[in-house]
């Protein structure tokens, strides 16, 4: 690790560069020349070589850009580069070809707003302050935006980030507290925000309005409409459905609009920007230029709507906003290129959860966890297991694959190793550092979850082995199924009457979690009359 003031950058076997070598040829280690080569070189000539060897010196100097793009619901087998046939990634999948491929990370959460503040805390759901979604408001146009706020006494990667230099940004969909709250963007570290706020009005991609910071940016929209609806028939054409259920500002244009201007306006100095696209986690809403790239063939009916928006189209609906959101991608990859940053840029890539069981059957027509059991809000591998890309020229080597385990809160730690910046005190994550420049590196403790919903449950991923239990509010002492993974890897052969022992590690684990300040969260047996103690929860 070379440090450089407050930050550190890190030097793989495969980033030596042209620079270095000269640097070491005939500079000391402050980029001071030799006294010896000053007596033996000519002025002019020694000008031209020094020169040449400060300005490798002072852009070495530069920590690395870190970009972290998060996908809402994108489930495991949705990109070209995780093995999907239908649906086409070509910029995901060129970044992956030009980086690695994790084949065994998790996300945080099975839903979005523990997910994300695991993600941003580097605190697993066991300990963290956020441990599902929890709604401040109601499903009306006048009801409070935002979910339980996140505290202003976490310390988040932007928060971490500031003191070694860094400018932050966060563009697209929050989840961890509305409008005035502890938990806005502006509040937690990020100096510029553009998107939601609030889970709830992410659940419609033309809303009436976004949000520039702390002030609301209206939409050419039109009225507020419900993002939840059903037909009792089809409407009489296409055309229809997009005036009924559409709009003129689609917030995804406009959020990759927001980060490719962060980007033009901060490319002369280090910055961290999450680009967390609402998409695709449904409404099956996109402009109809991006549905007709796919046949029409993909589609036998429409779909009349329930918890989401109708669609005359659905499956090409949905591959083409994964596709369209991978166009995005590709224009902020080029971007860095246009300003010759692309080099000294990490480029990660994930998704907050499984994709959505509110569309089975669309998940099952595209393979979309692969042979995974489970969905999102589920704690199986196709809830939690997700794609991670990640790109860094120079320091990971292109094409390589890495079956290390790792979870979201494993992002911060790595994230201060690369930057030199402090880890703070309390976090469960541990570095993927070595991991990613191709060093062998093993879990360093098992992974926790747990999820409230659908009465209670936890995970535990240790080494090769998967513990899980169901219905814990519901039952007096839910038992722990455990699954090897390295044989079972779809979770289908309950061993736990095979492996005593390593049950009883998996339920020491799941009980050392720290209680919430919530009692919903802290798995109280339901009430006689029903389960009345179920947070609140959009779906995320």
């Amino acid at each position: 690790m070379i440090r450089f003031g407050h930050t550190a950058v890190i030097h793989s076997k495969l980033g030596s560069t042209r620079n270095t070598t000269l640097r070491a040829l005939f500079m000391d280690s402050s980029c001071k020349p030799l006294p010896t080569l000053l007596a033996t070189m000519s002025k002019l000539r020694l000008l031209l070589l020094t020169a040449l060897i400060l300005t490798g010196c002072a852009s070495e100097e530069r920590a690395p850009n870190i970009i972290y793009i998060l996908a809402d619901d994108l489930g495991y087998n949705e990109l070209g580069a995780y093995g999907q046939t239908i649906i086409r990634t070509p910029n995901l999948d060129r970044l992956a070809a030009d980086g690695i491929r994790f084949t065994q990370h998790y996300s945080g959460s099975p839903v979005c707003a523990p997910s994300r503040g695991t993600l941003l805390t580097g605190k697993h759901t066991g300990n963290a302050y956020v441990r599902d979604n929890f709604e401040m408001g109601g499903w009306g146009p006048d009801e409070p935006e935002g979910q339980l706020p996140l505290k202003d006494s976490e310390v988040t990667i932007a928060e971490m980030l500031k003191p070694v230099g860094y400018t932050t940004g966060f563009i697209g969909k929050w989840g961890l507290g509305g409008p005035d709250s502890e938990g806005h963007p502006n509040n937690q570290g990020f100096d510029r925000f553009y998107g939601y706020l609030c889970q709830r009005v992410a659940h419609n991609y033309y809303p009436t309005h976004l949000w520039s910071d702390s002030e609301a940016d209206s939409l050419d929209n039109g009225e507020w409409y419900a993002a939840h609806q059903t037909l009792d028939e089809p409407l009489s054409s296409e055309d229809a459905y997009y005036e009924r259920f559409g709009g003129n500002d689609y917030a995804p244009d406009l959020m990759i609009d927001a980060a490719l201007d962060f980007i033009d306006k901060n490319a002369q100095d280090p910055f961290f920007l999450v680009f967390a696209t609402p998409v695709p986690h449904l409404a099956l809403q996109v402009p109809n230029d991006s549905v007709e790239e796919y046949p029409d063939s993909m589609d036998t009916e429409p779909f009349l709507g329930g918890p989401y928006l109708p669609h005359p189209r659905p499956k090409a609906a949905y591959a083409a906003m994964i596709t369209r959101m991978d166009r995005d991608i590709g224009s902020m990859l080029a971007r860095l290129e246009e300003h010759g940053i692309d080099d000294n840029t990490i480029v990660m890539f994930s998704s907050d959860n499984g994709t959505t069981y509110v569309k089975g059957s669309y998940a099952d027509y595209f393979k979309s966890v692969g042979d995974f059991r489970g969905l999102k809000g589920s704690v199986f591998e196709g809830g939690i297991r997700v794609p991670m890309i990640a790109r860094w020229p120079g320091r990971i080597e292109a094409g390589s694959t890495t079956d290390h385990v790792s979870a979201f809160w494993d992002v911060l730690p790595t994230i201060a190793e690369i930057t030199g910046a402090k880890v703070p005190e309390g976090i469960d994550g541990q570095s993927f550092l070595p991991a990613l420049t191709g060093l062998e590196q093993e879990a360093d403790a098992p992974l926790y979850w747990e999820y409230h919903a659908f009465g209670g449950m936890q995970a535990v991923r240790m080494g090769q082995w998967k513990g899980v239990r169901l219905e814990i509010r519901r039952q007096k002492d839910s038992p722990v199924m455990l699954y090897d993974l390295e044989s079972d890897p779809t979770e289908s052969i309950d061993v736990s009457a095979d492996h005593p022992d390593v049950v009883a590690q998996i339920r020491e684990v799941m009980d050392a979690r720290s209680p919430s300040h919530l009692d919903r969260w802290n798995f109280i047996p339901d009430r006689p009359s029903g389960d009345t103690i179920l947070p609140t929860s959009s779906g995320g």
